[in-house]
């Protein structure tokens, strides 16, 4: 529930004077159902006013398909200011997590980077990509995890791949790692969930890794369900020094624009689709890192074009709301 990562009653503060928010519908609506407007990429170009103002005129309660990349440029300028500060200035952790995470933050040694590494089943089985050279019990629970999903093969399979669709093996990212120059007795924060399959296999080369499981008692994560841990890596992964990430998803837009905000402009995101070309065209050892320097040499990301670049430019408006 959201109400059990970000605190609802600042957020709902923090919109007066831009929006008002409710925690829950008028009685009038709530026996309702909500009409469905669908603003999804894949209807091409969807302009707001044109299509979800006169059904929300209309109808009144309306649920919407999110289409945060859909271009807004027709938005009036209080509209788009608005927008950015629901985004961000008006986004915190609930207390109890914010305290978890500043303590977890005291417990890894500084300096350090934070390193989103995606792994996991699920993650492989949605992004229907093949691996090969892992443990068996890693197959297996990629295997239980596709529930029916049909993984791509052959020349299919490398044309997806080198498309970067496949996440990096912790294998490959520590060998991607290496490749930029990032010592070996780096100290590493691990943003990742706790069904990270094969992370020996990086934390055997980053020896100077750690995790939430490993800095915080056992008792105190049990009692946190999978979303409000994953707030954790979100807490860290914008207060660490530099953050690297190795699937560009919405965490990873969120983290970028918020560590551009606060300052902290480090940010990496690994080229999976650079990666999966060189493998294709026979490269390994020194010739591979080489291509992957090169490849990553202008890689360094500020963040302001991860998420929503105008809100950059009304910084001064939601910081004086």
């Amino acid at each position: 529930m959201i109400q059990d990562i970000f605190d609802v009653d600042y957020f709902i503060q923090q919109m007066k004077g831009f929006v008002p928010v409710v925690k829950e519908l008028p009685q009038e609506l709530a026996s309702k159902k909500p009409v469905r407007v669908d603003c999804r990429k894949q209807k091409g170009h969807f302009d707001y006013i044109e299509s979800v103002l006169p059904s929300l005129v209309k109808h009144q309660y309306i649920i919407i398909t999110p289409a945060a990349s859909q271009k807004i440029d027709r938005h009036p300028f209080y509209a788009k200011a608005a927008r950015c500060h629901a985004c961000f200035r008006a986004l915190r952790l609930v207390r109890h997590l914010e305290l978890k995470g500043a303590e977890l933050l005291q417990r890894i040694p500084q300096p350090f980077l934070s390193l989103h590494l995606r792994f996991e089943p699920d993650m492989i089985a949605y992004s229907r990509c093949e691996y090969t050279g892992l443990a068996r019990s890693s197959l297996d629970a990629i295997n239980a995890a596709r529930n029916g999903r049909i993984s791509f093969s052959g020349e299919a399979g490398l044309a997806w791949r080198k498309r970067g669709k496949c996440p990096l093996t912790p294998r490959e990212t520590a060998f991607i790692l290496q490749a930029l120059g990032i010592p070996t007795n780096t100290t590493i924060y691990l943003a990742a969930g706790d069904s990270l399959l094969e992370w020996k296999d990086f934390t055997s080369v980053y020896r100077n890794s750690y995790t939430k499981s490993s800095l915080l008692d056992k008792a105190s994560l049990m009692g946190l369900p999978g979303n409000s841990r994953a707030a954790l890596d979100y807490y860290i992964s914008i207060n660490s020094e530099a953050y690297i990430g190795t699937y560009f998803g919405n965490m990873d837009k969120m983290v970028a624009a918020m560590r551009a905000l606060s300052g902290r402009p480090n940010t990496i995101f690994l080229n999976r689709r650079a990666f999966a070309e060189a493998v294709s065209q026979g490269l390994n050892g020194v010739r591979l890192a080489d291509y992957l320097w090169e490849a990553h040499r202008d890689a360094l990301v500020d963040g302001r074009g991860s998420a929503l670049p105008d809100c950059f430019c009304m910084s001064n408006i939601t910081d004086s709301h």
